[in-house]
């Protein structure tokens, strides 16, 4: 089996924490132990967890919480990982077959077409088209399943682009899951960090061929826990538990703990609110700092997530501008060719809103560099 580096977060985890200005991050500020306590109304005596083994599919009482964000779900449907990227590789394991393709909606987070790639098994693409408000291509994808794909890999809300399905994409999609046969597997890592606060609706109970993944990492501000849950059909998800044997098996007690807390109805809703409230107070710095920057940029503004996709016009490759941003201005972005599409930033709009701004500064700074240079010469 060959090895497919995942080229984001290679970038990602080498760099971020030798950045004074992160806008790599999709997610935003995250909250403190302490903030998060406040918010439960919650004193310290919560930390005082024995750190043994938990329970290692996540304890009942958090599998519960889970369960009652999805309509006609029970805790048998939700398997507890240790984040997304968990939860994505196991529902990939559970889906994979090397002799038959996978529909990728793409751009996309690249997690699990690097793992396609690196189990050598195909890869059939259906592009977002960016005209149509970064909507998949339904036609590309019925000629997918035609050529044999028996599973879509779907990120809604998306990342990089920021964008919700359509009703009527999601809609269709689920038509032609039904017609073919194949299995969604739907990322909704960024569902409940909209900034209209209309939550996307899930593909949850719109097929029986269905598996999501979420985590407390991006709407929540809750990254550091490392907490994700795949939801399945109750009939599968004790193979996929004995999945994660082979991995970390078990969630920690404290993240598990403290999972319990940030989903307790109300303490959910103050998060989000926090989360809705940062998104907006930032989106409108950025629409500003864009709209003044002469037609440098075209972008759409995203529904969802603290990114914004945004095309650029300065004739630099997006990895060598990336790299400049970090060795010379001491800031981190994701270049576009990190999802194949060279000419475009994911540019993270989460951190504290003085950060933003100073970051935002020398992102402008260094164009007019690059195009001071190339106009003389």
């Amino acid at each position: 089996m060959r090895y497919s580096p995942f080229t984001m977060e290679r970038w990602q985890s080498t760099y971020e924490h030798r950045v004074r200005f992160n806008l790599s991050e999709s997610g935003v500020h995250p909250l403190s132990v302490s903030e998060l306590l406040t918010l439960a109304d919650r004193g310290p005596e919560t930390l005082d967890v024995r750190l043994g083994y938990g329970q290692s599919n996540g304890s009942d009482e958090l599998r519960a919480r889970i369960a009652a964000l999805y309509p006609g779900a029970t805790d048998a449907s939700v398997l507890v990982t240790i984040g997304g990227a968990e939860a994505n590789f196991a529902a990939f394991w559970h889906l994979l077959d090397p002799e038959v393709p996978a529909a990728v909606m793409l751009p996309n987070y690249m997690q699990m077409p690097g793992l396609l790639e690196s189990f050598n098994a195909p890869i059939l693409p259906v592009h977002l088209v960016e005209e149509a408000g970064w909507q998949p291509d339904l036609d590309e994808l019925e000629c997918c399943l035609e050529e044999g794909a028996r599973s879509m890999l779907i990120t809604n809300p998306s990342n990089p682009t920021g964008a919700v399905l359509s009703a009527e994409s999601m809609s269709e999609i689920v038509v032609l899951a039904e017609r073919y046969g194949a299995w969604i597997l739907s990322d909704e890592v960024y569902q409940g960090a909209e900034l209209d606060g209309e939550q996307t609706p899930s593909f949850w109970g719109r097929t029986d061929r269905v598996l999501v993944t979420n985590s407390l990492s991006k709407a929540y501000g809750l990254p550091g826990l490392r907490l994700g849950w795949v939801l399945g059909p109750t009939d599968i998800m004790e193979a996929m538990w004995g999945r994660t044997d082979y991995t970390t098996i078990a969630p920690a007690n404290l993240s598990d703990t403290l999972a319990c807390i940030a989903l307790e109805p109300s303490t959910r809703e103050k998060i989000l609110s926090r989360t809705r409230g940062i998104l907006n107070e930032n989106m409108g710095l950025l629409t500003e700092w864009m709209d003044g920057q002469n037609g440098r940029y075209t972008y759409r503004r995203p529904d969802a997530g603290a990114i914004c996709y945004a095309r650029y016009d300065t004739p630099v490759n997006s990895t060598e501008f990336a790299e400049k941003l970090r060795t010379e201005m001491d800031l981190l972005v994701v270049p576009g060719d990190h999802f194949g599409m060279d000419g475009y930033l994911r540019l993270g709009f989460g951190p504290p809103a003085e950060e933003l701004t100073e970051a935002l500064a020398r992102l402008a700074e260094a164009f007019d560099q690059v195009e001071a240079g190339a106009a003389a010469g």
